[in-house]
């Protein structure tokens, strides 16, 4: 009977845990991520979408600013997972190079705008903890993950594109 005691405090415990952890994140980052997310929005409202359009269809022209810009600005505005319907503005052929782009990027922009990707966010805090209990600021590791982020994007972009336009060409499909 002694089982059912242990059992019972500790299913119960689990959720205990859980509901703190819950609070935790409401009084701490969630009204930090709102206000975030409402910023985004009304800097996209405040310039207007026509221009943001504008500069997302002259970012597509060049790689570079194709899988760095195009991605960053995916992400920050739209979050995930609508940041990936920037890739309508590309052809065919570099879509699926944006995509690994856009999506190379959904952990490392976490740390300095936590709303772009709420489903990365635990992650990232659970590296930020160790950071933290070992003395260190975690800023440097946000602006860290963001700038290596940034690097890993271009160069995936770059790789993914040359592997499709590769594919295309053996399979014989024209990519428009």
């Amino acid at each position: 009977m002694e089982w059912i005691k242990w059992l019972g405090e500790h299913f119960i415990g689990m959720f205990q845990a859980g509901g703190e952890t819950f609070m935790g994140l409401v009084t701490g980052i969630v009204p930090t991520l709102v206000v975030l997310l409402t910023f985004t929005y009304a800097m996209m409202k405040f310039v207007g979408e026509e221009r943001v359009t504008r500069i997302i269809q002259f970012a597509a022209k060049y790689t570079i600013l194709r899988y760095t810009l195009m991605p960053i600005l995916s992400l920050l505005m739209l979050t995930n997972p609508m940041a990936y319907t920037f890739g309508r503005f590309l052809p065919e052929k570099q879509k699926p190079a944006f995509y690994d782009s856009a999506v190379s990027f959904v952990h490392p922009v976490t740390g300095l705008f936590p709303y772009a990707n709420a489903g990365e966010l635990f992650v990232y805090l659970g590296i930020a903890n160790g950071i933290q209990e070992l003395g260190l600021p975690i800023a440097d590791l946000a602006v860290r993950y963001f700038i290596v982020g940034i690097v890993v994007i271009l160069v995936r972009g770059i790789v993914t594109e040359i592997i499709t336009k590769y594919l295309a060409k053996k399979d014989g499909t024209d990519l428009v």
